[in-house]
Parts: structure tokens; C-alpha cells; sequence
């Protein structure tokens, strides 16, 4: 499994996506809170972090990526030892994808100038056709013959 993005746990955990991402957080926080399949210790015997205690850090400091980093670590370590864990952190993963975390966002700024014709601010459009013609400032203007 891939591990879960630093980016993607920065921006869910500074409450980016709205009630999407606030969702897809509250489902992390429900997987890492579930125990272990087959209790928390490797083959070798090291103790296995669930990942809770990387998520409440995160939580208290959301723009650390640093705490982002230990959890997106503590997970997978989780996943590769814990397989039932891994198919619902993978499910998990699929679905906070589709979150827009910053990537998404508009600036537009128009200045100077004159213009003539449609003007679009916002983002991924697509087919879009303008049927009418631009007018001109010439044609604009009222007729000054007598």
C-alpha cells in the first residue's frame, strides 16, 4: 500500500474539504482507534504505534508536517502488520483522495485595461462556447452624424 500523503493529512487534519474532509477525517480517526487484529506486537517482538497517538498530535498541531510524517508512518507500519487494518486504510485512502485539499483554489484579479467581451472566473471548465460576438467600442458608441 501507498503510504498516505503528508500533504493529504496536513490539509484533512487543518479542516480543508469542508464537510467531505471533515468526514474523511473522522474516518481515519475511527480506524486508527480500533484495535489490533492480532494484538500490537511484530514477529520480532517491537510494539506497533496504532497511529492514535500520531493522530491526536496532528490534531493539536494541523499544520506540522513533521506530526503529519509520524502518522502517515505510524499507518503504514500498522498496515503492513495488521492486514484487516490495511484493507479499511486502503478503502479509506481511495475515497479522502477525492477530497479537494487546497488544490483546487481561484485567483482571479482583472486590472487595467479596457475590455470587451465574457469574462469567466472559477475553475475546470470545460465546453464552454460563446455564441455572441464581441462588441467593439466603436460600435458601442451612439452615432454622432446629423
Amino acid at each position: 500500500m501507498d503510504p498516505v500523503s503528508v500533504g493529504l493529512l496536513v490539509a484533512l487534519a487543518g479542516g480543508a474539504g469542508g464537510e467531505i474532509g471533515r468526514q474523511a477525517w473522522a474516518g481515519l480517526s475511527a480506524i486508527a482507534r480500533r484495535p489490533f487484529q492480532n494484538g500490537q506486537d511484530t514477529e520480532d517482538g517491537a510494539s506497533v504505534s496504532s497511529g492514535e497517538a500520531e493522530l491526536v498530535e496532528l490534531e493539536r498541531s494541523p499544520t506540522d508536517p513533521a506530526r503529519a510524517q509520524a502518522l502517515s508512518t505510524a499507518l503504514a507500519v500498522r498496515a503492513a502488520v495488521d492486514t484487516d487494518f490495511r484493507t479499511d486504510l486502503e478503502r479509506w485512502h481511495e475515497q479522502a483522495r477525492l477530497v479537494r485539499a487546497g488544490d483546487g483554489e481561484v485567483h482571479s484579479t482583472i486590472s487595467g485595461g479596457t475590455f470587451h467581451g465574457p469574462i469567466l472566473q472559477g475553475r475546470d471548465f470545460s465546453g464552454i462556447t460563446f455564441t455572441t460576438p464581441s462588441s467593439s467600442p466603436k460600435s458601442d458608441m451612439p452615432s454622432t452624424q446629423d
